[in-house]
Order: C-alpha cells, then structure tokens, then sequence
C-alpha cells in the first residue's frame, strides 16, 4: 500500500518524538523540538499533524492498531476458543507498545484533561473493534455491540497493569481474568452496558 506525504511525514515526527515524550511528556514544546531534530519545516508539519499534538497523539495509537490487526490476521487461531482469541488480540495490541510503555502513560495523562476525555472513550472502542474484527467476528446488530462494549470497559485495567508489570505471565493472567469479568457481566444481562451502548447504535443506524 503507497502511503501518503502526509503520513510519512507523520511517522518521521513521531519517531523523533517518542524518546522525547518518555522524560517530557506530549507537549507543544517537546513536539516542536521532535521536529526540528527530525529536519521537518513549519509546511511539513502542518502537513503531517494539523492538529498538533492531539494527532501525533493519535497517529501513536492508530500505528499500534494496525500493526496489531496485521500480527493477528496472519495467525491461525482456528484451533483458540473465542475468549482465547481475544485474549490474544488484546495482547497483541499490548506488545506492540511495549518499547512505548512511558508514552502510554504519558498518553493517559494527557487525555485525562477536562477537554480531552472523550478521546480515551474512543481510542478504547476502536482498539475492542479491532480485536474483535481481526479475530473474525462477523456478528451485527446488538450482539456487536455488545461484545465490544464489554472488550472495551476491560481494556482500562488491562492497560493499567500492563504499565506496571513487567512479568508477561501476570499479564496474561490479568487479561483472562478481566475478560472473564466482562463474559459475566455480560450474561448478567444488557441492562447496565445499555447506556453506553445507546450512542453507538444510535450512530451505526444513522450511518447505516
């Protein structure tokens, strides 16, 4: 796949960027200082992160996914049980930030601010579609929805305890536990996940 200027530039930027988030966090300041050691000029930049920060924030997470969607479209999984693949998917999606795990943290203390908080909300959703897409989930209507709803109210925790433990069987056994947690709550019935999924079926039967 040819990708774009824009793109390039993007992934220039923010490989200057990264070992600089990891002491200063994602500032203005540090994002600036990323693309001067990366040679790229004020039109290159307006190019490759319009919206500043927020979108190399954004490209950060978004390169994660893909490379994730890719680890787990290439490995058979036919022979895993559902919460198997997921916990697998999940997994994948962890690794590869694992060189990142200060930016993570960074990331979510970033979008912790006032103005930001439907960004976490968000990236948390699209990181559940993912997961469950790449592992094969066809499902459509409420089942859909539901699945990555409870994915996604798991992933927060997850991440948490990925930041701060190091050992990979802990890991794992905190993400089957977490998912185990939200296959309970989930045959606990619809009723507490209802309204934070009304939003997101509301918006897929618009656009559909």
């Amino acid at each position: 796949m040819t990708r774009s200027p824009s793109n390039l530039l993007r992934d220039t930027w923010l490989d200057a960027l990264l070992p600089e988030v990891a002491f200063d966090g994602w500032t203005n300041v540090t994002a600036t200082r990323a693309a001067e050691e990366a040679g790229l000029s004020e039109a290159e930049q307006a190019l490759a992160a319009p919206g500043g920060v927020a979108d190399l924030v954004e490209h950060f997470f978004n390169r994660a996914e893909d490379a994730a969607r890719t680890r787990i479209e290439a490995e058979d999984l036919s022979d895993l049980r559902i919460h198997e693949k997921v916990a697998f998917g999940v997994r994948a999606w962890l690794d590869e930030m694992s060189d990142h795990r200060e930016a993570v943290r960074r990331a979510i203390n970033w979008g912790a601010l006032p103005w930001r908080v439907s960004a976490p909300a968000q990236r948390t959703w699209s990181v559940a579609d993912m997961v469950w897409t790449a592992t094969g989930d066809t499902s459509e209507d409420y089942n859909r929805y539901t699945k990555r709803g409870l994915l996604a109210s798991a992933l927060p925790s997850i991440v948490l305890k990925w930041l701060d433990e190091t050992d990979s069987e802990a890991i794992d056994a905190h993400i089957a536990s977490r998912l185990k947690n939200a296959m309970q709550l989930g045959q606990a019935g619809s009723k507490v996940l209802g309204p934070f999924l009304r939003p997101f079926r509301q918006k897929s039967s618009e656009t559909a």
